[in-house]
C-alpha cells in the first residue's frame, strides 16, 4: 500500500516550492561567454540599488532569465539583463540564466530599448540615446521618414515612440536632440536627473542648440 501512495507522490523540485516559474527554452550560460550589447545607453552602477540586487541574488539566484542573441564568434550579446548580469557577477555566479534568441541588429535595438526604458529611474542621456538607437532602427525597419520642418527626425515615428513611453511626439524628438550636445552638457542635465529639473531658459537653449555663457 505505502509503495503504491509513493509511487503517485511528485516530488517538488526548489524552484516549485520557492513558486520560480520554470521557463521552457532557458539555458545557463557562462558569464564569460555573454558581452555588453553594442553602444548599449544604459549605465550599470555599482549603487545601493546594485547592492541589493547583489545580496537578492546571493539569496535566491537570478528569478528572472536574461535575454542574449548569439554572436558571430559562438559567444552571445546580452538584449536585456545587463544589471542582473553584472550583480551575478558581483555574487560570485559562473553562469546565469538565459533565454537564447535568434534576432537582426535592429530587432535587438529594439527589444534591448523596450526592455530598459520603463524602468522608473533612468537619466536622460539613456533616454535620448535608447530613443534615438530605436528610432534609427525603425526607420532602418520601414517606418515612414517623412521628415519635420528642419530636423531630421520621423515625424511619425517619433510620435509612435512617445505613445509607447507615455511622451508626446514632440518631447521625443526634443530627447533625441540631446544627443547632439557636448558631453559636457549632457552631464550638466544629467545632473538634474530629467528634464523637468533644468531650468526652462536652460532647456530651451541646450534644445535649440544656443551656447549658454
Amino acid at each position: 500500500m505505502a509503495s503504491r501512495v509513493a509511487g503517485k507522490i511528485k516530488l517538488q523540485s526548489v524552484d516549485e516550492l520557492l513558486g520560480v516559474p520554470e521557463i521552457a527554452g532557458t539555458q545557463e550560460i557562462e558569464i564569460g561567454r555573454i558581452h555588453s550589447f553594442k553602444n548599449h545607453p544604459f549605465k550599470v552602477v555599482d549603487d545601493d540599488k546594485m547592492e541589493t540586487l547583489v545580496d537578492s541574488i546571493r539569496e535566491n539566484g537570478i528569478l528572472n532569465p536574461v535575454i542574449v542573441r548569439p554572436d558571430a564568434t559562438g559567444n552571445y550579446e546580452m538584449i536585456s539583463g545587463h544589471r542582473r548580469l553584472h550583480a551575478a557577477g558581483i555574487a560570485g555566479l559562473e553562469k546565469v540564466p538565459a533565454i537564447v534568441k535568434e534576432m537582426t541588429d535592429d530587432e535587438a535595438i529594439i527589444q534591448m530599448v523596450d526592455a530598459n526604458i520603463q524602468r522608473e529611474e533612468i537619466l536622460p542621456s539613456e533616454r535620448a540615446w535608447s530613443m534615438k538607437m530605436k528610432m534609427d532602427a525603425l526607420c532602418r525597419h520601414g517606418k515612414r521618414t517623412d521628415l519635420t520642418s528642419g530636423h531630421n527626425v520621423p515625424k511619425l515615428t517619433a510620435d509612435v515612440i512617445g505613445e509607447e513611453t507615455g511622451m508626446s511626439g514632440r518631447q521625443v524628438k526634443r530627447y533625441i536632440r540631446l544627443t547632439e550636445l557636448i558631453p559636457e552638457l549632457l552631464e550638466l542635465i544629467d545632473s538634474n536627473f530629467a528634464l523637468e529639473q533644468v531650468p526652462m531658459h536652460l532647456e530651451n537653449s541646450i534644445i535649440t542648440g544656443i551656447n549658454i555663457a
